[in-house]
């Protein structure tokens, strides 16, 4: 057995919906994985306000966050939005984070998969990516083995820390 299925197999991750009061635990993942600056196109030295701003749930946008607990700690975070407005919004977009301490055991596939049952219960017929980032192999390895396909491939859409200007893929799945 993987270490990966015995860390699952000791205690499994529950999901919910993420509130404002999660937040202090929510940031240091956010903070962690945007700062590395390979991932999301967040700025790396985004401040706490900003990405509190950017993620957390809001009703105008109908962008909605959910958490991931194993034990009772919050290790993951992730957020379901509609891709678009008005006659785009039956496609449904998502973003998740890990805690870079459990990256690798299995937690962002079962989150995955949570988001896109919860993408189908709230009524969106697809999913879409807007910007997978070319050198994030494992997001790339998650979303090919889920049944997602790149759409379409942007040139030097990304400005990778450490690899410089790099492609973004759009991925898509119908639900």
């Amino acid at each position: 057995m993987a270490d990966h299925d015995l860390h699952l197999a000791r205690t499994r991750p529950k999901f919910r919906r993420g509130f404002a009061s999660d937040w202090p635990d929510i940031w240091p993942i956010f903070h962690a994985v945007v700062a590395a600056g390979d991932t999301y196109p967040y700025l790396p030295d985004i401040s706490e306000s900003d990405a509190r701003a950017a993620w957390l749930s809001n009703r105008a946008t109908r962008r909605v966050t959910y958490v991931a607990e194993l034990e009772g700690v919050i290790v993951g975070t992730a957020y379901l939005r509609p891709n678009q407005v008005g006659m785009g919004d039956h496609v449904a977009n998502a973003g998740w984070m890990i805690a870079p301490t459990e990256s690798g055991h299995g937690i962002g596939r079962l989150f995955a998969l949570h988001i896109l049952e919860e993408a189908k219960r709230l009524g969106y017929r697809a999913m879409q990516f807007n910007a997978v980032v070319a050198t994030n192999e494992r997001a790339l390895r998650l979303w090919t083995s889920m049944g997602f396909e790149i759409v379409g491939t942007v040139p030097d859409a990304f400005r990778h820390a450490t690899n410089g200007l790099t492609d973004i893929h759009i991925m898509y799945k119908t639900l």
